[in-house]
């Protein structure tokens, strides 16, 4: 199955995705690029990378969110592709409107990069199925705007529909509720703050992230 990996002016995570998709598919990805207007055809899987889209200028993530590709990333998310976002992807993600809430400057302003626990907080999706609910599992951040914001209103109904999908384990950014991933309505796009792509095998210090792509690609019959 053919993947793909968003490259925007100030990526610096594109490589890593890559690396991550081809190490459990055996296949590389395909790289975007942010000008595009359309997706290859017979895509499964693309994944929105982290790094400092446009330099963060603006808002983290809103000028890559107005970028063509991303258009048509959110039209075939809303046909059901599945779409992985992480870190900045997330913010972009956010900025699109694929997920709600926002990520605002972390509570300590400062720029956190260490490993950290998450709690699997629904493992009946796409992206989390080959985790056990509740499993605690350690993954990378690396992050300055990483600190998950939305209304009460909106934390309930993320809640409430299972749309929580990792929550951090530890204090880290000042996240609501401590979350660190956030799925959509229909489950098939995910945005997350850590790093699942930096803990894929053991020289990594760890392999948790690595079950997240094999999860999802299984899951699509890749």
């Amino acid at each position: 199955m053919k993947t793909a990996v968003v490259v925007f002016p100030g990526s610096n995570c594109d490589r890593d995705l890559a690396v991550a998709l081809e190490t459990v598919t055996g296949v590389a990805p395909t790289m975007v690029w942010h000008g595009d207007s359309d997706l290859p055809d017979g895509i499964g899987l693309v994944a929105v990378p982290g790094g400092f889209s446009y330099g963060d200028y603006l808002r983290s993530g809103a000028i890559a969110a107005r970028s063509p590709i991303m258009r048509a990333i959110v039209e075939q998310a809303g046909r059901g592709l599945p779409v992985l976002g992480v870190c900045n992807g997330f913010q972009v993600l956010t900025e699109t409107g694929l997920l709600p809430g926002a990520l605002m400057r972390n509570a300590g302003l400062d720029f956190v990069c260490r490993d950290v626990a998450l709690t699997v907080a629904n493992a009946q999706t796409a992206f989390t199925s080959r985790y056990d609910a509740g499993e605690t599992i350690r993954v990378p951040v690396a992050h300055h705007d990483g600190n998950y914001f939305a209304d009460a209103e909106t934390l309930d109904r993320l809640e409430g529909e299972g749309r929580v999908a990792f929550r951090y384990g530890e204090s880290v950014n000042g996240s609501a509720r401590d979350i660190a991933g956030v799925l959509n309505a229909a489950g098939n796009v995910l945005g997350m703050m850590p790093h699942p792509e930096r803990k894929i095998e053991a020289a990594h210090g760890g392999s948790d992230g690595r079950r997240l792509f094999e999860g999802v690609l299984e899951t699509i019959g890749a």
